[in-house]
């Protein structure tokens, strides 16, 4: 007999929701040929996980919505669970949505950034980055990204950086605009203010006057060519570029045996950083 528990790791697990459902797929029922897959690996470091993955398929009126996202936290927990349970809402509520979908998508991001800052005595000081990826009807992909989670479209066998990622040191100007600085002490990567490995995130009060929190959006059409999209956080791209990622990847036919792979390869390449991975393939 199956207890409560157990349902409700199946449905967390079928969702994607938290960093406890370390493995799940689905597929859509606009394209029976469009599936996605994601899995995740615990960090070597002393805290708990603070990665929170995103998937699923969603019926909107006559639309079909993939959603996905990878939420990467850092000194939290918390704000990328807010995430994960928030900002497809908040995105999907936006009244401009359908017709000014960038617009609502720099909006709905801003407004959820306010909404964890006047949280913050219960979300506490920390924030995350965040990467994510709406496909619509199976035809178009929007991808919007804060900091350096990364988005990657795989065509003819050949990889494409759809995000971008939101480095100090590229940014360091806007950063002391804001009165802030950039350090970067040997042996270690730039950082925002001493502290933040990242010039873009959710959150983060204490140091929210110095960083951004607006997206960059970009827009793809699926075609013929599109192989499939990985969506990752830093623990892979740490380790290997773009197009080892895709090669890594491209011959695995199943998308959340591809996720598990790619996770596998970083590992082997010594990756120590939590990892979560999607997978979205248009066969």
């Amino acid at each position: 007999m199956i207890n409560g528990k157990e349902i409700l790791s199946k449905v967390k697990e079928k969702v994607g929701l938290g960093s406890s459902a370390e493995t799940g797929k689905g597929k859509s029922k606009v394209s029976k040929n469009v599936t996605h897959g994601y899995h995740t690996a615990k960090g070597k470091s002393s805290h708990p996980m603070e990665d929170y993955v995103f998937a699923e398929f969603k019926q909107v009126e006559d639309n079909e919505l993939g959603l996905f996202a990878i939420f990467d936290g850092h000194l939290s927990q918390q704000v990328p669970d807010y995430l994960r349970s928030n900002l497809f809402n908040n995105i999907l509520n936006e009244p401009d949505f359908w017709n000014e979908t960038e617009s609502a998508i720099r909006r709905a991001y801003r407004i959820t950034d306010d909404k964890i800052l006047e949280q913050s005595a219960d979300l506490g000081r920390g924030g995350s980055t965040a990467v994510t990826a709406i496909l619509l009807n199976c035809q178009k992909l929007v991808v919007a990204n804060l900091g350096d989670s990364r988005a990657i479209i795989c065509r003819n066998g050949k990889a494409k950086q759809l995000s971008v990622d939101h480095e100090p040191d590229s940014e360091r100007q806007d950063i002391e605009d804001r009165g802030g600085f950039v350090t970067k002490f040997p042996g270690d990567v730039a950082r925002v203010d001493g502290q933040l490995a990242v010039a873009r995130a959710f959150g983060d009060k204490t140091i929210k006057v110095h960083l951004s929190s607006e997206p960059d959006v970009v827009f793809e059409v699926i075609d013929d060519d599109t192989e499939f999209i990985i969506l990752a956080s830093d623990g892979i791209w740490h380790v290997m570029n773009n197009q080892e990622a895709v090669d890594c990847v491209k011959n695995v036919k199943e998308a959340r045996a591809a996720a598990k792979a790619l996770i596998e390869e970083a590992l082997n390449r010594n990756s120590t950083d939590d990892i979560s991975v999607i997978v979205v393939r248009f066969h």
